[in-house]
């Protein structure tokens, strides 16, 4: 009993020496950090479950129930984004599993979705399609269903997200009743009707999109990025499957990126995104593909290494950006106050609107708004230094950048310049706050959550036939896969 009494002290002290930052945690590999939701006091586990029902809420809240469509933003008036969508139809499970709705109301809400996009409009015409060869336009008319306009593109990746949703679906409503038998032949139908050999017109690279008038678009998915959902699913596909050489070729190109920065050796993408996406449905951990072997890591460490560099850019601060520091930090694509060019006492500064932002070797683009999501959705990552960040985000600027959907999308505390911004307001003293949040922002915070919490929609993606045959054709070898078998 003494012993246990001792152990268990022990832990919590760890714990919360990791949770308040002391002591070179930035050297523990994730393996020696114990991330487990239920380590944390009582009023960090109800802070982490506050901001995932509310970021949950976004979802159900803003969604087209007839046809299942997810607003790009909200709640101003928006379009649909394919991608929210792929979020939200996960976030329903997890609604389901934490008691935010019921499994009827997730399956209604998932079977009108699955039947839009089973029956939506396919053809290369301008105007009156939804999608072309299985794929979907990026973003669609939130009533219609219908291309939003003609610079909106056909998105592998966008298509992509929306299918590790649906996937999703198909290995979660697993019950022999009816209705979860129609959600997985629909999830079948739409992921077996994908022709991922028609988007490599520069094989085995797959391409980023295509438009009636321009066609295929001028790059490929390559460079480490988010892309490693795109490469797994045309991986695992019965129907249109690429080639094996398709993953090797997208790993050839990460060597431009392989290098240290801020004192962290990582496989590098600035934005924090590009850690996040795939990893919201596919558990990286322990892994590996030819790559990881030859460099001894895992893309989970690897982006545990890529927030700890976003946390010591922003101690840094070589921009000189009000309020960075160890618990303000977290760069990736969101909205901004911009675009300005602004004459202050730091000199000439540029501000931008919706942007990629981000901090790596790679590259840095950076004016001093941070996006919640960022670290938020690096929480299963490395929950020592996300948690601390989110807490004071809340404590420091209050119901300015946490309202009933969770965190807004962004904030800047030097942005104080008095005009007309597109999204968010300007507040005398305290800088530029958003007023809205995006589904490719909330997705990563209410999946990552559950994933770290109870690692949740990781597996029920492990028994998904498809993710399983993805991941072993790519070469990936060791941990789950290896000791787990897929359901048929």
């Amino acid at each position: 009993m003494a012993k246990k009494l001792l152990r268990t002290l022990a832990t919590k002290l760890l714990v919360s020496l990791l949770v308040v930052g002391i002591g070179g945690v930035s050297a523990l590999s994730a393996r020696d950090v114990p991330t487990g939701y239920a380590a944390l006091a009582k009023p960090q586990q109800a802070m982490v479950a506050d901001i995932e029902k509310r970021s949950f809420d976004w979802f159900w809240q803003s969604a087209n129930p007839v046809n299942g469509l997810i607003p790009d933003h909200y709640p101003a008036d928006s379009f649909a984004s394919i991608a929210s969508v792929g979020f939200g139809l996960t976030a329903y499970g997890i609604g389901v599993e934490r008691g935010y709705i019921t499994r009827d109301q997730a399956i209604d809400r998932t079977l009108a979705t699955l039947h839009f996009f089973k029956e939506a409009p396919q053809n290369d015409s301008e105007d009156d399609a939804t999608g072309y060869h299985g794929f979907f336009y990026h973003f669609l008319n939130m009533q219609t269903g219908k291309r939003e306009a003609r610079w909106v593109e056909v998105s592998t990746v966008d298509t992509s997200l929306l299918l590790g949703g649906i996937l999703f679906a198909q290995s979660y409503y697993d019950r022999d009743t009816p209705k979860e038998k129609e959600i997985r032949q629909l999830a079948d139908a739409i992921y077996r009707g994908v022709d991922w050999t028609w988007a490599q017109p520069r094989a085995p690279l797959i391409n980023m999109g295509w438009t009636p008038g321009g066609k295929f678009i001028p790059h490929d998915w390559e460079g480490y990025n988010e892309g490693m959902l795109i490469y797994v699913l045309a991986l695992g596909s019965p129907t249109h499957a690429v080639g094996s050489d398709a993953w090797a070729a997208w790993t050839s190109t990460y060597d431009r990126q392989w290098g240290k920065f801020q004192g962290q050796q990582l496989l590098n993408f600035a934005p924090l995104f590009g850690h996040q996406y795939s990893q919201s449905w596919i558990d990286f951990r322990g892994i590996r593909d030819a790559w990881n072997r030859q460099h001894d890591l895992d893309y989970f460490e690897n982006s545990r290494r890529a927030a700890y560099s976003q946390q010591a850019y922003a101690i840094a601060n070589p921009g000189h950006w009000n309020d960075y520091g160890k618990n303000i930090w977290g760069l990736t694509a969101s909205n901004g106050p911009g675009g300005f060019v602004v004459k202050d006492a730091g000199g000439e500064r540029t501000y931008y609107g919706y942007t990629a932002r981000g901090a790596g070797m790679d590259y840095i683009s950076d004016d001093g708004t941070i996006a919640p999501t960022a670290a938020a959705g690096s929480i299963a990552f490395a929950p020592e230094i996300v948690v601390p960040a989110l807490q004071e985000m809340q404590r420091r600027y209050g119901k300015r950048v946490y309202n009933r959907f969770g965190f807004v999308d962004a904030f800047n505390p030097t942005f104080h310049t008095k005009t007309e911004t597109r999204t968010g307001q300007l507040l005398p003293g305290q800088g530029w706050f958003d007023t809205e949040q995006l589904g490719i922002d909330q997705g990563p915070i209410v999946l990552m959550s559950e994933n770290w919490r109870s690692g949740f929609v990781w597996r029920v993606m492990r028994k998904n036939p498809y993710i399983r045959k993805g991941l072993e054709r790519a070469g990936f070898t060791g941990g789950w896969l290896d000791a787990e078998k897929a359901a048929p």
